[in-house]
């Protein structure tokens, strides 16, 4: 589960990315547009399944790199199972220094994990260099009907790159409480909930529809969701085009609300934050299905008050975007590869491993959990006894196809503040931020040796 890291992409961690970056290339240019291959993988031998259940009855040693909630009762549970294996397990706190850790073992050459968790839209700086390595001579293959297409395909490009661990179809959290005195009507269409931000702000002058100081995460979401598709990766060439319809049609959308100040200005996954939602400052949250858990542990004098409903769109037709999500990898340094594919293989496809990760709020990306009625059909006592899966599952069905990250998301997203970020802080137009921030981008790219076009 991607949790509180998610919005705390570090300017640290996307700086570290310009020499990963670049060394990328090498791999672009070599003619392979997989990174690497079975026949490069440490220590080694395409032995597909039989070699990993081999490597578990043998046994050893892995470290294991994470920040998933679930992690410890998951490598409790595995080894339960498998008593000649040792996970040695390391929270790594959040994204952005789980992946500074890795840059800079990588560029040691040396001190890496063999698994790690990586979000999906990092694993990509990771996968050219040829850092991780392409499962398919394990036979993860086989695994493709497991999961669900959206966190398959961003797992999968060239090869299989890692196994998906969770989903982040994105819905509409409502403060019902709020809702209900003020008299607003759940929106189903953008035009319908800046409405209500209106009427609910013109009421109380301290509650607000949302808040938003200008997050890059959230702001290529809901691109994807208006039907943008700013970046398209082939190998080195390159395209950013953050003035596409799509693009536009959101920022248009979302500057009724930033230019007006109609948009809470307290800051994401902060104290003030959450006791914003848990008093109902903030109204409505747009973000990914796997908030249920953190709502639960971080704002929980919210209890009763919060239901979910799907996400407004532009005409009512139902479509929605993924934000957020993670897959594990097995790591070039591994010294025992095929034993650190068959703990992977356990760990995001076992049924008795992602019943622990369930447990402790993440949402799938299996499809068997998703249409299982045990987990549709449960109660949520902090939602109001609504069964929340419902909606969260029909969400993951409307995910429109096609988007793509740049190879150098993070860094990307890192300097996010420094260009849309001041059209937050001004209340101007979101737009002329999406082109600051194209124009940073293009640069970077250009300058990191990529081929970069913006259109």
């Amino acid at each position: 589960m991607s949790v509180l890291s998610l919005r705390r992409t570090r300017a640290a961690a996307a700086i570290a990315i310009t020499a990963l970056v670049g060394v990328s290339l090498v791999a672009c240019s070599s003619g392979s547009s997989s990174g690497t291959s079975s026949d490069t993988s440490t220590g080694s031998s395409a032995g597909g399944a039989a070699a990993l259940d081999a490597a578990l009855a043998k046994g050893g040693d892995l470290t294991y790199w994470t920040w998933t909630p679930s992690a410890k009762a998951q490598v409790d549970a595995f080894e339960k199972v498998y008593p000649n294996v040792t996970v040695n397990l390391v929270n790594t706190g959040g994204a952005g220094d789980n992946n500074l850790k890795l840059q800079n073992a990588i560029k040691a050459g040396t001190g890496a994990p063999d698994v790690v968790q990586i979000e999906y839209q990092s694993l990509l700086q990771f996968v050219l260099p040829g850092d991780v390595l392409d499962l398919t001579q394990y036979g993860f293959d086989s695994l493709k009907d497991l999961y669900t297409p959206g966190p398959w395909g961003a797992v999968t490009s060239g090869g299989i790159w890692g196994l998906p661990q969770d989903s982040g179809p994105m819905a509409m959290f409502y403060n019902k409480t709020d809702f209900d005195k003020y008299g607003l009507t759940v929106p189903t269409t953008w035009d319908e909930y800046i409405a209500a931000a209106k009427k609910l702000h013109a009421a109380d002058p301290t509650k607000f529809i949302a808040n938003d100081t200008g997050d890059a995460g959230f702001t290529t979401s809901m691109i994807w969701q208006a039907g943008g598709r700013p970046f398209v990766s082939d190998g080195s060439a390159v395209t950013v085009n953050l003035q596409d319809s799509g693009s536009k049609k959101w920022a248009d959308m979302w500057n009724q609300l930033n230019e007006p100040g109609l948009l809470d200005s307290v800051p994401g996954w902060t104290d003030q934050w959450f006791k914003a939602l848990s008093d109902g400052s903030i109204a409505t949250l747009v973000t990914g299905a796997w908030m249920p858990g953190v709502f639960e542990a971080s704002a929980p004098d919210g209890s009763g008050q919060w239901r979910v409903a799907p996400i407004p769109t532009y005409d009512g037709t139902p479509v929605t975007a993924e934000n957020g999500g993670s897959s594990e990898v097995v790591t070039k340094q591994s010294k025992s590869p095929e034993l650190a594919a068959a703990f992977l293989r356990w760990l995001n496809s076992d049924p008795a491993s992602i019943k622990v990760f369930l447990a402790s709020g993440g949402f799938p990306a299996t499809t068997a959990d998703l249409s299982s009625s045990a987990f549709i059909d449960q109660e949520s006592a902090y939602f109001g006894g609504q069964k929340i899966n419902q909606v969260l599952v029909d969400a993951s069905k409307t995910v429109a196809p096609g988007w793509q990250y740049m190879p150098w998301q993070s860094y990307a997203n890192g300097i996010y503040g420094d260009t849309v970020g001041k059209s937050y802080l001004n209340h101007t137009d979101i737009n002329e931020g999406l082109k600051a921030w194209q124009d940073e981008n293009v640069t970077y790219g250009k300058d990191q040796g990529f081929t970069v076009k913006t259109n």
